[in-house]
């Protein structure tokens, strides 16, 4: 059996690429959900969008198969190419410090500009910080990287796990019988919100179906919320840039370990993690999709089931993938252009579901608004490979590194491509 090469003619990473466009492609299975509804129906099925016969089969099949295991995948890969792009500009004898920092200011410009006039949604912003801390540890070897991503992410763990405890006091001084405005208000403002009212979901839909214009001013106002939105998950996606890292640096991301291994890490990890996914759509439909024991057992108890099962879903990408047949070239080339089929997906489902487009937010259900990931998939295959046949790069992904270097990038195939290929 032919079996691809480690690296193509640009010297990009074949694996990595196809693994990324993966796991972009299934980020958007379950971010549509927040694209077509209040934030909380993503966390909690029961608040809206509908939790009974298709629209459970839906949530519960993401909860086991997805949810957190293909952002879990992003950020490791995030971490292998980050380490990849430093090592390269350091052995052509740039700066590896230098060429980072660039990329990860810019990373942040556009971070911030989706976030504000996009989609609240936005993980660019958090990759940036991250990726600036998680540079500190780059020229670690591969059992430090281990131990330390692991640390990050017990410190995940222990922080969340704090958080639910303060929450837990909240929602019990808010539903006590003299409780006060300001505990019902404390409770209402943190994890009361996943448990939305009529008034707070109709205030929800004027945002979100109101004019552009509005939206953006509604998202100025509030600037401060895409940092604390993204603070508690640092020590969690710095780990797992750090086992990403790890993952590059002995091989297993980039193909080089045997069949035999992936296959008895891809089996095991993969049914330990389904196994955990299946726990939690008990636990969640038993206990009536208790807000404060669904984050329990998802962003916390979980968390060391969704790397395992991350990791899992990279050994069966590689083995699926060794004779880079027509699918997984599509799907290398969409990794490749994951930058762009990311923010391609926000601007195009904010047409979709927005009022400054065709304003569907709020009006469909779980399943209705799931049947349009596929779609989003098959455009991800569809125009990636040919644009990339014609074109150095994805369009911002030229933009990222055009920015990052101070200088227009060569665009089209054919002309002269830069002495660093960057994943």
């Amino acid at each position: 059996m032919a079996t691809f090469p480690s690296a193509d003619e640009t010297g990009r990473i074949v694996t990595l690429d196809i693994i990324r466009g993966v796991a972009v492609m299934g980020i958007f299975s379950v971010n549509v959900i927040a694209f077509a509804m209040i934030e909380a129906a993503y966390f909690n099925p029961a608040v809206y969008g509908g939790h009974s016969g298709a629209n459970f089969a839906i949530w519960a099949t993401n909860m086991v198969l997805i949810d957190g295991k293909m952002r879990s995948l992003f950020s490791m890969l995030f971490g292998a190419s980050m380490l990849l792009v430093i090592e390269r500009a350091e052995a052509s004898g740039r700066s590896g410090l230098q060429v980072h920092l660039r990329r990860m200011l810019v990373l942040l410009g556009f971070g911030l500009v989706h976030y504000y006039f996009i989609w609240f949604g936005d993980i660019l912003t958090l990759y940036a910080v991250c990726g600036l801390i998680a540079f500190l540890f780059r020229k670690l070897p591969v059992e430090k990287l281990v131990a330390l991503g692991a640390a990050f992410l017990v410190g995940h763990m222990l922080l969340f796990g704090g958080l639910l405890v303060d929450e837990y006091h909240a929602d019990i001084a808010a539903h006590a019988p003299n409780a006060t405005q300001a505990a019902i208000d404390d409770w209402n403002g943190g994890f009361g919100s996943f448990f939305p009212n009529a008034t707070m979901i109709a205030d929800d839909k004027t945002i979100q179906l109101g004019p552009y214009l509005d939206y953006v001013r509604y998202r100025l106002a509030e600037w401060t919320d895409v940092f604390s939105m993204s603070l508690p998950f640092v020590p969690d996606t710095v780990g797992l840039m750090l086992l990403g890292m790890a993952g590059f640096r002995s091989g297993f991301l980039t193909g080089d370990w045997s069949d035999h291994a992936y296959r008895w890490i891809a089996v095991r990890a993969l049914s330990l993690g389904a196994l955990c996914g299946a726990a939690i759509v008990v636990f969640d439909t038993a206990s009536g999709f208790s807000v404060i024991g669904s984050m329990a057992a998802f962003v916390v108890l979980a968390t060391p089931f969704l790397t395992i099962m991350a990791i899992g879903y990279a050994a069966l990408i590689i083995l699926l993938s060794r004779d880079l047949g027509p699918l997984a070239q599509r799907v290398a080339a969409a990794g490749r252009c994951a930058f762009s089929n990311y923010l391609g997906t926000s601007f195009l489902a904010s047409l979709i579901f927005n009022g400054w487009g065709l304003g569907l937010y709020g009006s469909l259900s779980r399943w209705q608004a799931w049947c349009f990931v596929p779609v989003f998939w098959a455009l991800m295959l569809l125009w990636s490979k040919p644009w990339l046949e014609h074109f150095n790069y994805g369009p911002f992904e030229w933009a990222w590194r055009s920015l990052a270097r101070g200088r227009l990038q060569p665009m089209r195939r054919g002309r002269a491509m830069p002495a660093i290929s960057e994943a």
